[in-house]
């Protein structure tokens, strides 16, 4: 294992879909006292497989959770370019800043799902525009976060000397995230982001983290400057079981991820998870 990593990070996925706003509460109020570093909605519209269950929009989301947690980080895992404006984006996401003191991250990523945008009248482009509109808005995100004013003239967006006021809490600037497995967006999270955010195994993973160290040293950029998330398996459920849990982590640890996410076990039992957020996750952080 490489002991050279940073201290590791441990975040949850809280998913909303098909929860009500107080289980929304209980659960991001449970990861905050149980010490995780991060708690992440999704940026989805509908849920179950006819789209009529809960399904609360993640931005409001997090600042309605603000105020009701202390310490931990929040954000949308990822907010799909698509969807908002950077303007728009920027502007929610510092006022959550604000609200939380502090405490939030920016998750970008380039959107896909092809039916949500359809039954709500978004428009999907084709992966290579939407590549590029996630190019131009994380460029306009860190003009209007540093800059008095933003001029912007893009193929996608037009900013015309905007002053944007008040600033984030967080400086330079709120952390910007990049979810995503792919070349052209992994180019840009060399580029700009501070974080990366991938899921798959650990062959696929361990390659597009060597695809991602070649772009940062392509322009002189220190790869250790971009912290490297990753989500457990979608058809798992690690916090179910500590040496599932242990399992997951020693195998992307070992791969030089330095943050993890993991969902709301799957049984809804609190108390192997309880269990390993107070006893195993304090050990991995001191080892």
């Amino acid at each position: 294992m490489n002991n050279t990593l940073p201290r590791p990070g441990f975040g949850m996925f809280l998913r909303q879909g098909g929860r009500t706003w107080p289980e929304m509460v209980e659960r991001f109020q449970l990861a905050d006292q149980l010490g995780f570093d991060y708690a992440w909605t999704s940026d989805h519209f509908v849920a179950g497989e006819d789209g009529l269950q809960n399904r609360l929009e993640g931005w409001t989301l997090i600042a309605g959770l603000a105020p009701l947690t202390s310490r931990i980080k929040l954000g949308v895992l990822v907010s799909g370019v698509t969807f908002r404006h950077p303007s728009l984006l920027m502007k929610e996401a510092v006022t959550v800043d604000h609200i939380s003191g502090g405490r939030v991250i920016i998750g970008i990523g380039a959107a896909w799902h092809e039916a949500e945008h359809r039954m709500y009248g978004f428009t999907l482009p084709p992966a290579g525009v939407r590549v590029a509109m996630v190019a131009e808005t994380l460029q306009i995100m860190h003009s209007l976060m540093t800059q008095q004013y933003t001029t912007f003239k893009g193929r996608y967006y037009t900013l015309e000397n905007a002053p944007f006021e008040p600033k984030p809490v967080q400086k330079p600037r709120i952390p910007i995230l990049v979810g995503t497995s792919g070349n052209k967006m992994l180019e840009l999270t060399a580029r700009y982001a501070d974080m990366w955010d991938t899921i798959g195994d650990p062959e696929f993973v361990a390659e597009r983290m060597r695809f991602l160290d070649s772009k940062c040293k392509e322009i002189g950029r220190d790869p250790s400057e971009i912290r490297r998330f990753i989500r457990e398996p979608e058809d798992d459920s690690v916090a179910t079981s500590v040496d599932k849990f242990l399992d997951f982590y020693n195998r992307y640890r070992s791969l030089g991820f330095t943050d993890f996410t993991i969902d709301f076990p799957k049984n809804g039992d609190v108390r192997t998870l309880e269990k390993i957020a107070t006893e195993v996750i304090p050990e991995l952080r001191n080892a």
